[in-house]
C-alpha cells in the first residue's frame, strides 16, 4: 500500500470511528476503537425485544440439529436489516459468533465463480461458446493435451457453467479423491487442481458435452483455471478485484485445510461425533477429521473453497439479484442467462432458480452448511453454520422452513441500512496490519 493511501486510510478511520454508532465505549485511542465490533457489524446492531421470538426459534433449531454456531443475515429492498451471530465460533473457547465471523461456504463458491466468468464475458475477454481444451482453446496447455476421450475438445465455457461438461460422479467425485489421484498420477499428495483435471481427461467422459447435465465440482474447478488464464491473474485475486471489492466485500478469501491456518476471525468447524476420520490428504497415513485435512478444500478452488461472512454474501447477492433497489454488477442479460431455465444452461452458479423469481444456492462440506436465498418480494437471506447436521442434506429444507418462520416472527424491521455500520476496508486483527499490508 502506498504512503499516500496509508495516510488516507488513517484519516478515514479516525474520522469515521469518531461517530460510529456501533461504538460501545468512548476512548481517545484510535487502536482501541478499531476493534471488529466497531468497524464491522456486531450482534448489538440487531438486538432488541422485537427479535426475541425469532432468536428463540434459531436457538431451538440449533439445539435440535446440534449446531455449534450460526450467522444469519437478512436484507429487504436492498437494505441490510438484520445480522446476528448465534452460538459459538468454537466449542472449546466458547467465543460468541458475531456477524463479522467468517465461515466456509462450500458450493456457494460456484456462484462467485459464475459471476466472475460472466464478468469476463461482458468485458469481451471470453465467449461462453469458447472451447476449453485443445488447439486454439482457452486452456491450450500441453499438460491438458491428448485427452483419452476426444469429445473433451467439445467442452465449452457454457457447458461447464451449466454442469454439462460430460462428467458425472459415477465412479466418485474427482475433487474428493486427492490421495488416490496423486498415487495414480505419480505425484506427492494431495493432487492439485491441475493434476485432478489431467486425471479426469485420462478417462472417458460419461456423456457428450451439452447432451446431458450432472452436477460437477470438477467443472467449476476447471472454470477457476479458465478465469486465471483469461484474466492473467490468480483466481482469488481476480474475483476480489473484479467482483467482490467493487460491491463492498473485503473479507472473503479462500479456505485452508488445517485449523492452524485459519483466517483471522474464521470459525472452527464441527462434525457429529460418529463421523469417521479419513486418511490425511497429505499422504502421511494419519487419520484426520474430514473437516480438517481428511478432505482437500484447497483443491476445490472455484468449486467450493471460499470463506465469507453472512453480511458479505448479502452484499454479493444484492449485486446480482436483478432488483432495481441496488445496483447490479452484471448486466440484465447476464443475470437472465444465469437464472432463466429456458436457455438450456441455467441455473448457472445458483443451485435452483424458479420461474417466480425465487433463487437459492446451498453449500455443504464436513463441518459446514450454508444457504443463501433471493425471494421475489425483494427479500434476501443468508444462513451459515459451522457444524454438519446429523440429518445431512435434509438440513436445507429445515433451514428454509426456519427462515420462513423467522421472517414472519420479526414484525418490525429497522428503516436504516445496517451496512452503514461497516467501514469499507478489510478486517484485520490490528490497526498495524490494516495500515501496513500491501
Amino acid at each position: 500500500m502506498s504512503q499516500k493511501r496509508k495516510i488516507f486510510f488513517v484519516a478515514l478511520l479516525v474520522s469515521l470511528v469518531s461517530y460510529n454508532p456501533g461504538a460501545e465505549k468512548r476512548t481517545n485511542n484510535v487502536a482501541d476503537k478499531l476493534m471488529p465490533e466497531n468497524i464491522r457489524l456486531s450482534n448489538i446492531h440487531s438486538s432488541g425485544p422485537e427479535y426475541a421470538a425469532a432468536e428463540r426459534s434459531v436457538s431451538s433449531f440449533m439445539r435440535k440439529w446440534s449446531i455449534a454456531g450460526a450467522s444469519v443475515a437478512v436484507s429487504m429492498d436492498g437494505r441490510l436489516v438484520y445480522a446476528r451471530g448465534f452460538g459459538f465460533t468454537d466449542t472449546t473457547t466458547r467465543e460468541a459468533v458475531q456477524p463479522y465471523h467468517k465461515f466456509r461456504i462450500a458450493s456457494i463458491s460456484k456462484l462467485i465463480t459464475a459471476v466472475a466468468v460472466m464478468k469476463l464475458a461482458e468485458e469481451g475477454k471470453l465467449s461462453l461458446n469458447d472451447r476449453v481444451f485443445g488447439p486454439g482453446a482457452i486452456l491450450n496447455d500441453p499438460f491438458f493435451d491428448n485427452p483419452r476421450d476426444q469429445r473433451a475438445y467439445k467442452i465449452t465455457v457454457a457447458h461447464l457453467l451449466g454442469h454439462e461438461g460430460g462428467w458425472t460422479t459415477r465412479w466418485g467425485d474427482q475433487m474428493f479423491m486427492p490421495v488416490y489421484i496423486a498415487e495414480a498420477m505419480g505425484v506427492k499428495p494431495p493432487a492439485d487442481t491441475r493434476t485432478i483435471i489431467r486425471f479426469a481427461l485420462d478417462r472417458r467422459l460419461h456423456f457428450t458435452p451439452g447432451t446431458g447435465k450432472a452436477y460437477s465440482n470438477l467443472g467449476y474447478a476447471i472454470l477457476g483455471l479458465v478465469i486465471e488464464k483469461v484474466s492473467g491473474m490468480p483466481y482469488e485475486d481476480f474475483c476480489r478485484e473484479a467482483i467482490l471489492e467493487p460491491v463492498g466485500v473485503f473479507d472473503m478469501q479462500l479456505a485452508k485445510n488445517l485449523p492452524d491456518r485459519k483466517a483471522p476471525f474464521e470459525v472452527s468447524y464441527h462434525t457429529p461425533v460418529d463421523v469417521p476420520a479419513k486418511p490425511s490428504v497429505y499422504g502421511t497415513g494419519d487419520m484426520l477429521p474430514p473437516n480438517y485435512g481428511g478432505n482437500d478444500i484447497e483443491a476445490l478452488g472455484g468449486a467450493g473453497a471460499w470463506i465469507a461472512t453472512a453480511p458479505d454474501l448479502i452484499r454479493l447477492m444484492l449485486a446480482i439479484d436483478g432488483f432495481p433497489s441496488h445496483p447490479d454488477i452484471l448486466s440484465p442479460e447476464s443475470i437472465s442467462f444465469m437464472t432463466d431455465n429456458g436457455n438450456g444452461y441455467a441455473p448457472v452458479g445458483w443451485k435452483t432458480t424458479v420461474y417466480n423469481g425465487t433463487w437459492w444456492r446451498t453449500g455443504s462440506f464436513p463441518g459446514t452448511a450454508a444457504v443463501m436465498k433471493r425471494l421475489p418480494d425483494g427479500t434476501c437471506w443468508v444462513v451459515l453454520f459451522n457444524s454438519s447436521a446429523w440429518n445431512g442434506p435434509e438440513i436445507y429444507t429445515s433451514i428454509n422452513n426456519l427462515m420462513y418462520k423467522v421472517l414472519h416472527q420479526i414484525k418490525r424491521w429497522p428503516e436504516e441500512d445496517l451496512f452503514n455500520y461497516s467501514l469499507p476496508l478489510p478486517l484485520k486483527p490490528s490497526l498495524i496490519d490494516t495500515l501496513t499490508s500491501s
